[in-house]
């Protein structure tokens, strides 16, 4: 017998392939009656697995050499250092996994595109919660999102292009010399596909230096992103390169007009 009362708990342990066999098995046959916790699964399946292709190598790293060299060396202090070693090494697990991702340096971590993808894969799946402030509230939304970022935005309105605005959020950023406030505004068109926005202030911080109109893919997430006086956009979807660039071009219009 099928219970009818399943835990949101249960819905995270299926996810994350962590829930008892038996249990499972209820808990699927529950999800097809219930379309909405069953893409909210989805979604969370889906940020799991973007998770773990860009952390994952961390968990195989070396611990350094000169950290081995420590533990190894005799003498009244050798458990000390071998403690400091292992200090390092989950500080160090826990700061690579916030910032060094897939890839072996710390600065393409710290990028405009790389940021903006890793804030659309773990967002755009959201079911329940996809923004903070949705698009009811609009002018308490550009007002709150402004003040965060110390700059009046102007969120693009992409109606004519196919997507209504969903609201937004606020993120903190990595690498600007600004006050670390980040603004991603999420937009739907009338399939479900969703594309984000993703505003940075302080653009000089990308890392890159560059300041052309360019186009970077992260997974199967594609970023087109440009910089604009003490801004950097990003526009991000699992969309085709051309749909990004078209969308892209209207988004580039409406903040330059």
């Amino acid at each position: 017998m099928i219970s009818h009362s399943v835990e949101e708990q249960e819905l995270h342990g299926l996810s994350d392939g962590r829930l008892i066999a038996s249990r499972r098995t209820e808990v699927e046959i529950w999800l097809a009656s219930h379309p909405h916790e069953a893409a909210q699964v989805e979604a969370w399946r889906a940020q799991n697995a973007f998770l773990h292709r860009a952390y994952d190598p961390i968990l195989v790293a070396p611990l350094p050499a000169r950290l081995l060299d420590a533990i190894r060396r005799p003498g009244r202090f050798s458990l000390l250092r071998a403690a400091a070693a292992l200090a390092w090494l989950a500080l160090g697990g826990i700061v690579g996994f916030q910032v060094r991702g897939e890839y072996p340096s710390t600065e393409r971590q710290t990028t405009l595109p790389y940021q903006a993808a890793l804030a659309h894969a773990v967002f755009s799946p959201e079911v329940r919660h996809p923004v903070e402030v949705d698009a009811t509230q609009e002018a308490h939304l550009i007002a709150w999102l402004s003040k965060r970022l110390g700059a009046t935005l102007k969120p693009p309105h992409l109606e004519a292009a196919g997507y209504a605005l969903l609201g937004g959020r606020l993120l903190t950023g990595e690498g600007g010399s600004g006050n670390g406030a980040v603004a991603q505004f999420m937009y739907q068109d009338g399939r479900g596909a969703r594309l984000t926005l993703y505003v940075r202030n302080d653009a000089s911080g990308n890392g890159s230096g560059e300041t052309a109109f360019r186009f970077a893919r992260e997974g199967n997430i594609g970023v087109f992103y440009w910089l604009d006086g003490r801004f950097g956009y990003a526009l991000s979807g699992s969309a085709e390169k051309a749909e990004l660039l078209r969308v892209a071009t209207i988004v580039y219009r409406q903040l330059n007009p």
